[in-house]
């Protein structure tokens, strides 16, 4: 059973929220407070998080980027309906994907099965290791671990900048527009913003520093500028 921590100063959400989490396999955790929630996250073992942006102490924004300085835990923000602002501000701060207020539980099983998906390695069967991995000057990223390591130093990225990633580094030179890439991150869920790949990108780009790998085609997406190597 996968644990989740909600972290909403809502206490009627919480316990309807949890029994009906529990039908898909879920343990759900409730924090009313954005201290006790982080305290938990330190003290207790996790696979994803899911913050309300209006929270006392300190708002959601605040907890993403403390989850964020030491942890890549998969992060579903929960935002006002029509709020673009805050969509496009968790995404920056490094959250997996967002979800309007109120919502419909069905669609938030959905997107916690989504996160939690890219997260988990793909089984390998009867294949080299190396295979596995994608070589480049002063890149590797080896799939099955999804650990990315620039001129040795292992990144932490989240699991979507790893995805986007994977996508351009498996067809280096090709350009990628923003709905390639929008329909390789959502699959059918078409409401991700397109300013969202930007935003991703911007991530990626810094963490990837002082490698100047990925570039923008105007008018055209993204490419990976790099040369794989044996």
């Amino acid at each position: 059973m996968q644990r989740i921590l909600l972290i909403d100063d809502d206490a009627q959400l919480g316990p309807p929220l949890a029994a009906y989490l529990a039908r898909f396999d879920f343990q759900l955790d409730c924090a009313l407070k954005p201290s006790s929630g982080l305290a938990q996250l330190q003290r207790e073992r996790y696979d994803a998080a899911i913050l309300d942006v209006m929270l006392p102490e300190m708002d959601g924004f605040a907890v993403c980027r403390a989850i964020r300085k030491d942890s890549d835990l998969p992060i579903i923000m929960l935002t006002a309906r029509g709020e673009v602002m805050d969509r496009v501000v968790g995404l920056e701060l490094g959250a997996d994907d967002y979800l309007p207020k109120p919502f419909e539980p069905r669609e938030l099983v959905a997107r916690l099965q989504t996160v939690l998906r890219r997260r988990v390695p793909s089984p390998v069967v009867s294949a080299p290791p190396d295979s596995q991995r994608l070589h480049f000057d002063g890149l590797l990223i080896d799939l099955p671990t999804r650990s990315v390591l620039r001129q040795g130093v292992q990144l932490g990225l989240t699991s979507t900048e790893f995805d986007l990633l994977v996508l351009l580094a498996t067809e280096p030179g090709k350009v990628f527009n923003r709905d390639d890439i929008l329909n390789h991150l959502r699959g059918h869920e078409v409401d991700m913003l397109t300013r969202a790949v930007d935003i991703v990108i911007s991530r990626l780009r810094k963490k990837l520093e002082p490698l100047d790998c990925i570039k923008t085609l105007r008018n055209a997406g993204y490419t990976l500028a790099l040369q794989r190597t044996p």
